[in-house]
């Protein structure tokens, strides 16, 4: 299945299967996990990378195990919109990961999305700067999935 914008997206999902939120960084992947009822993003794990074949073995456990049927997948944009060479790399992996899997994946903006949940996890938090290291990245990816949820809501509910 190719990448698909929101409106296709939310067309193509299977009824009743969840969204997996991911930010992808170049040591971890932080992943997302949405409600059936694709209201709600809740934060699930963070997998530290590998190679492609176990870092998409692992994501594909997860698919399996939570009912996942479509991706949600943070795009690092540079502030001006344009795309640099982390784009060109979440783009690889997209394309790499649907080779291996037939499911409905999209892109969502993700700028910001880690200085926000840090600024967040200092600010409402406290947390340390250690203990910031261990969930940050799936709170960003919460927060990329929570986004796209929201997008999707206010197109309204998928064609039947």
């Amino acid at each position: 299945m190719p990448v698909l914008d929101m409106p296709h997206f939310r067309a193509a999902l299977p009824r009743g299967q969840r969204l997996l939120g991911l930010d992808l960084g170049s040591r971890t992947i932080g992943l997302a996990l949405s409600d059936a009822l694709l209201m709600t993003a809740s934060p699930l794990e963070t997998i530290r990378r590998t190679k492609f074949g176990r870092d998409a073995e692992a994501l594909l456990a997860v698919v399996a195990e939570r009912g996942v049927g479509g991706l949600v997948l943070g795009l690092p944009l540079n502030m001006d919109g344009s795309e640099g060479p982390r784009c060109q790399s979440v783009r690889q992996f997209a394309a790499n990961f649907l080779a291996r899997a037939d499911m409905p994946l999209a892109f969502w903006d993700e700028r910001l999305s880690t200085a926000v949940v840090e600024r967040l996890l200092i600010e409402e938090a406290d947390l340390s700067r250690r203990r910031r290291g261990q969930v940050v990245d799936k709170m960003a990816a919460a927060y990329i999935l929570q986004g796209a949820l929201e997008a999707m809501a206010r197109r309204g509910p998928p064609a039947p």
